[in-house]
């Protein structure tokens, strides 16, 4: 099964003043103003049985960067010689809809393409490592240009792919009857009948 997404304008900021460390009683110093040293799109697509990523940078994200995303992954083993191997992706334009699945049955018919809910990409267990990656990477973003962009992300893949263990991430309908509850409790009367009508129906 794998996850995947993209990552869209991780910018190289050349900070005006270097970036201060953290030390004794005393923050870590970022310079707010910059200059723009460019964009790029992270694409990454992450097995989650075993906690490896496959990841390549692109100038944008579209149907043709991730299409070489899933070449990337589908071109090796055990992916190539699967008897299914589940897509998970969101909604994002670049791998929409029954279009998109057709396209990724036809170029792989081991591939099979399965869509968070709408407006529920936080579903999609890349997420989580897209968090990660802004953590441990792009924060606070001091790069003197893309190709050091790149490079830190290729790092901290190499990284990662030797050390992670999968994420024990699970939702359950308990999760979610927590949740709409705490949801209720912060909604004003007047719209919390509105939502429970909803729900009920």
């Amino acid at each position: 099964m794998i996850s995947a997404d993209e990552k869209t304008s991780v910018q190289a900021r050349c900070r005006c003043h270097p970036t201060l460390a953290p030390g004794q009683a005393r923050a870590m110093r970022v310079n707010h103003t910059y200059g723009r040293g460019g964009a790029l799109a992270y694409l990454a697509a992450y097995d989650v049985h075993h906690a490896r990523v496959f990841g390549r940078c692109e100038a944008k994200t579209g149907i043709d960067p991730f299409m070489a995303l899933v070449s990337q992954v589908m071109g090796q083993e055990p992916y190539a010689s699967a008897k299914r191997v589940f897509w998970v992706v969101d909604n994002g334009s670049s791998h929409r809809g029954k279009k998109a699945a057709d396209r990724l049955t036809a170029a792989f018919p081991n591939a099979v393409m399965v869509h968070t809910p709408v407006h529920a990409s936080w579903l999609n267990q890349v997420e989580i490592y897209f968090s990660v990656v802004q953590r441990k990477v792009v924060s606070p973003n001091d790069f003197t240009d893309l190709a050091q962009v790149r490079d830190r992300l290729r790092a901290f893949e190499d990284r990662y792919n030797a050390t992670a263990q999968p994420f024990q991430w699970r939702f359950t309908t308990s999760d979610l009857d927590d949740l709409l509850a705490r949801l209720d409790r912060h909604t004003p009367a007047d719209r919390q009948e509105e939502s429970s009508v909803a729900l009920a129906a």
